[in-house]
């Protein structure tokens, strides 16, 4: 089994991937999506989110993500942010949340799979309004999911950390405050995908 994650400016790209993936034969239970709360709000009609700004925690489930994947629900991410989180990766991001895992959620990220350099570059991404797919890709499928995940225009991290370095970002703050609808369609269109849509 290995983790293939990408993140991507935009929940549309994301919700590409997805399909792309399931038309491959992933099937849902090995997929997860973390999307920032507001960008997707754009494409799915979401329920109440207010239990996510009370507290972390897994919201009740929700009806956003189209039903491309199950267990769709809201956490509130310290420094991120509310997210929309499904599939397996939302359960540990919980559990990070509720103090199980070391390192909070960039340390779950990486208990996860997701490269250390690259989980703080892709928390930031997330609170920007990205949004980031996880593959739990056996062995024999873990290229075809790198192909279909990479189709889809992902953020390099490494350039995108430079991007954020320049603006005085410093890597992933528990205590950044969270960007604002606003704030996060700002940086959607400012990605360079949203450029050529």
């Amino acid at each position: 089994m290995k983790t293939v994650s990408e993140v991507y400016d935009t929940y549309g790209q994301a919700r590409a991937v997805v399909t792309d993936l399931n038309a491959a034969g992933v099937p849902d239970s090995k997929i997860s999506l973390v999307a920032n709360k507001y960008v997707s709000e754009e494409y799915d009609e979401i329920d109440d989110y207010s239990d996510a700004a009370a507290g972390a925690g897994v919201g009740a489930a929700v009806g956003g993500v189209g039903g491309l994947l199950a267990g769709v629900g809201m956490i509130a991410i310290p420094g991120v942010g509310p997210v929309v989180a499904a599939g397996w990766l939302a359960a540990t991001l919980a559990g990070a949340l509720a103090g199980a895992a070391t390192g909070g959620v960039v340390g779950a990220l990486v208990d996860a799979g997701i490269p250390d350099g690259d989980a703080d570059v892709y928390s930031e991404s997330i609170r920007r309004g990205g949004t980031l797919v996880t593959v739990q890709a056996e062995d024999g499928q873990a290229a075809t999911v790198k192909v279909i995940l990479d189709r889809h225009q992902p953020v390099d991290p490494a350039t995108r950390r430079d991007e954020y370095t320049a603006s005085g970002w410093k890597g992933y703050d528990p205590a950044a405050k969270p960007y604002d609808l606003s704030e996060a369609e700002r940086e959607r269109i400012r990605s360079p995908y949203s450029q050529h849509l």
